[in-house]
């Protein structure tokens, strides 16, 4: 029998159509492939059978978390070289029917068939989210939010570092995470023009980053929700450690619970891409509805690109089933939209996105550095699952595939005084 990678190598690159843009390294020890590129390690047949059995993005997620398939080398470049064959060529198995209306794809499927042995589906990791019931219910979004921050506050210390701040940080060119991301806790005070006091909502408050730089630095007093029961005890252990029980409230609540308004700003960083196309509406109406007249909201969201055709959007199928449950990401125009159909005024929108991509690049080097204790506080799986999120996320942000936004909007009253000065941004070349 001939050697398994240059066989696996001809096999996927008659099925493919294209040859190859990574090394190939097989279970048997052969390899094949351009010199020089990165080493994509096929360990089993059994991760070609997870290809053959789910083609596309979520087969292979699937070979990777269980770690029958490893990429040795710049983890970045083997993405970058492999996003053509995979995340841009379209739904799966529409792909996949197209494809093998060729013979010759025909043959190559039917000897990838052969070499990957019996033909029994693996079962999923464990790590796969199992899905039931309807979305975006409270009971569900407690379920998906859990399944995300509740992996253990140790192992998010690890890959933030001391800042516990889960969204993009505000880079210097010369700054360390820790001062990019102090700097934009004080972005968002700034935008919300908190002053001792006035009363904040922090919606979706992770481990009470924002909570207690908006109460120690500005005199704010807070009231933080999360669905996270972790995220929760680690927020009100900072905010007694800080002496700021006083100012700052941690609770564990639903947006859609929240009645002790009105607030004179609200702060959302990273929660709305849970809330769901169908239930943004509400969202938006529900915090402006919170918000007392003249009452500012800082919308910091993750945007993808519009389709031709919306209706055609799909969640992606990796995301989905290993990161971020039930979200839902929608383009900068249709946030807008919506937060104007619930009567903000938007007064103020920034793009982060290059500081995104700076901030992921940060947290998967932490991750790496710090791998065998990742591994211990979580397991082997959920820590292959971060290090691929966010190293391909760092990768679309730096290409332009996602954003993200800043948005400032204003309940303003109805006499139209917004409260915002009229050069609200100083702009440097």
């Amino acid at each position: 029998m001939a050697e398994a990678a240059p066989r696996l190598t001809r096999l996927l690159e008659q099925l493919l159509g294209v040859p190859l843009p990574v090394r190939i390294r097989a279970w048997d020890g052969s390899q094949a492939g351009p010199p020089g590129a990165p080493l994509l390690v096929v360990r089993n047949r059994r991760a070609l059978r997870r290809l053959l059995f789910k083609p596309g993005e979520l087969g292979l997620a699937r070979a990777w978390v269980a770690g029958d398939l490893t990429v040795e080398g710049d983890l970045y470049a083997a993405l970058e070289l492999m996003s053509g064959l995979v995340w841009e060529r379209g739904d799966d198995a529409r792909g996949l029917l197209q494809t093998l209306r060729d013979p010759e794809a025909r043959s190559a499927a039917v000897g990838l068939l052969r070499l990957a042995g019996p033909p029994l589906p693996p079962a999923p990791p464990p790590e796969e989210v199992r899905r039931t019931g309807h979305l975006h219910t409270r009971r569900s979004d407690r379920r998906a939010i859990s399944h995300h921050y509740d992996v253990g506050n140790d192992f998010y210390e690890l890959v933030l570092g001391p800042s516990m701040v889960y969204s993009c940080a505000y880079w210097e060119p010369d700054g360390t995470l820790e001062t990019a991301q102090r700097d934009k806790l004080e972005l968002v005070s700034r935008k919300l023009g908190l002053r001792p006091g006035l009363r904040l909502l922090d919606v979706g408050c992770g481990w009470g980053s924002m909570a207690v730089h908006a109460a120690r630095e500005h005199g704010v007093g807070v009231v933080g929700i999360t669905l996270s029961q972790e995220q929760a005890a680690y927020a009100r252990k900072r905010v007694a450690d800080e002496g700021l029980t006083d100012l700052v409230e941690i609770r564990v609540q639903d947006y859609r619970d929240v009645t002790d308004g009105p607030y004179d700003a609200i702060s959302s960083i990273g929660m709305a891409e849970h809330v769901g196309a169908e239930r943004y509406l509400e969202y938006a109406r529900t915090l402006h509805g919170l918000l007392g007249p003249g009452g500012r909201l800082l919308n910091h969201q993750i945007a993808r690109r519009p389709e031709r055709d919306e209706s055609s959007y799909e969640v992606d199928a990796f995301i989905d089933a290993y990161v971020f449950p039930d979200g839902e990401l929608a383009p900068l125009g249709t946030t807008v939209t919506q937060l104007e159909r619930a009567g903000f005024e938007v007064r103020d929108v920034e793009s982060l996105r290059e500081h995104y991509a700076r901030t992921l690049r940060r947290w998967v080097a932490n991750l790496e550095a710090g791998w065998d204790r990742a591994v211990r506080l979580t397991s082997p799986g959920r820590a292959r699952v971060w290090r691929l999120y966010m190293a391909a996320c760092a990768l679309s942000f730096e290409r332009n595939r996602i954003g993200v936004n800043q948005v400032l909007a204003v309940r303003t009253p109805d006499p139209g005084t917004s409260g915002l000065p009229l050069r609200a941004r100083t702009w440097t070349a």
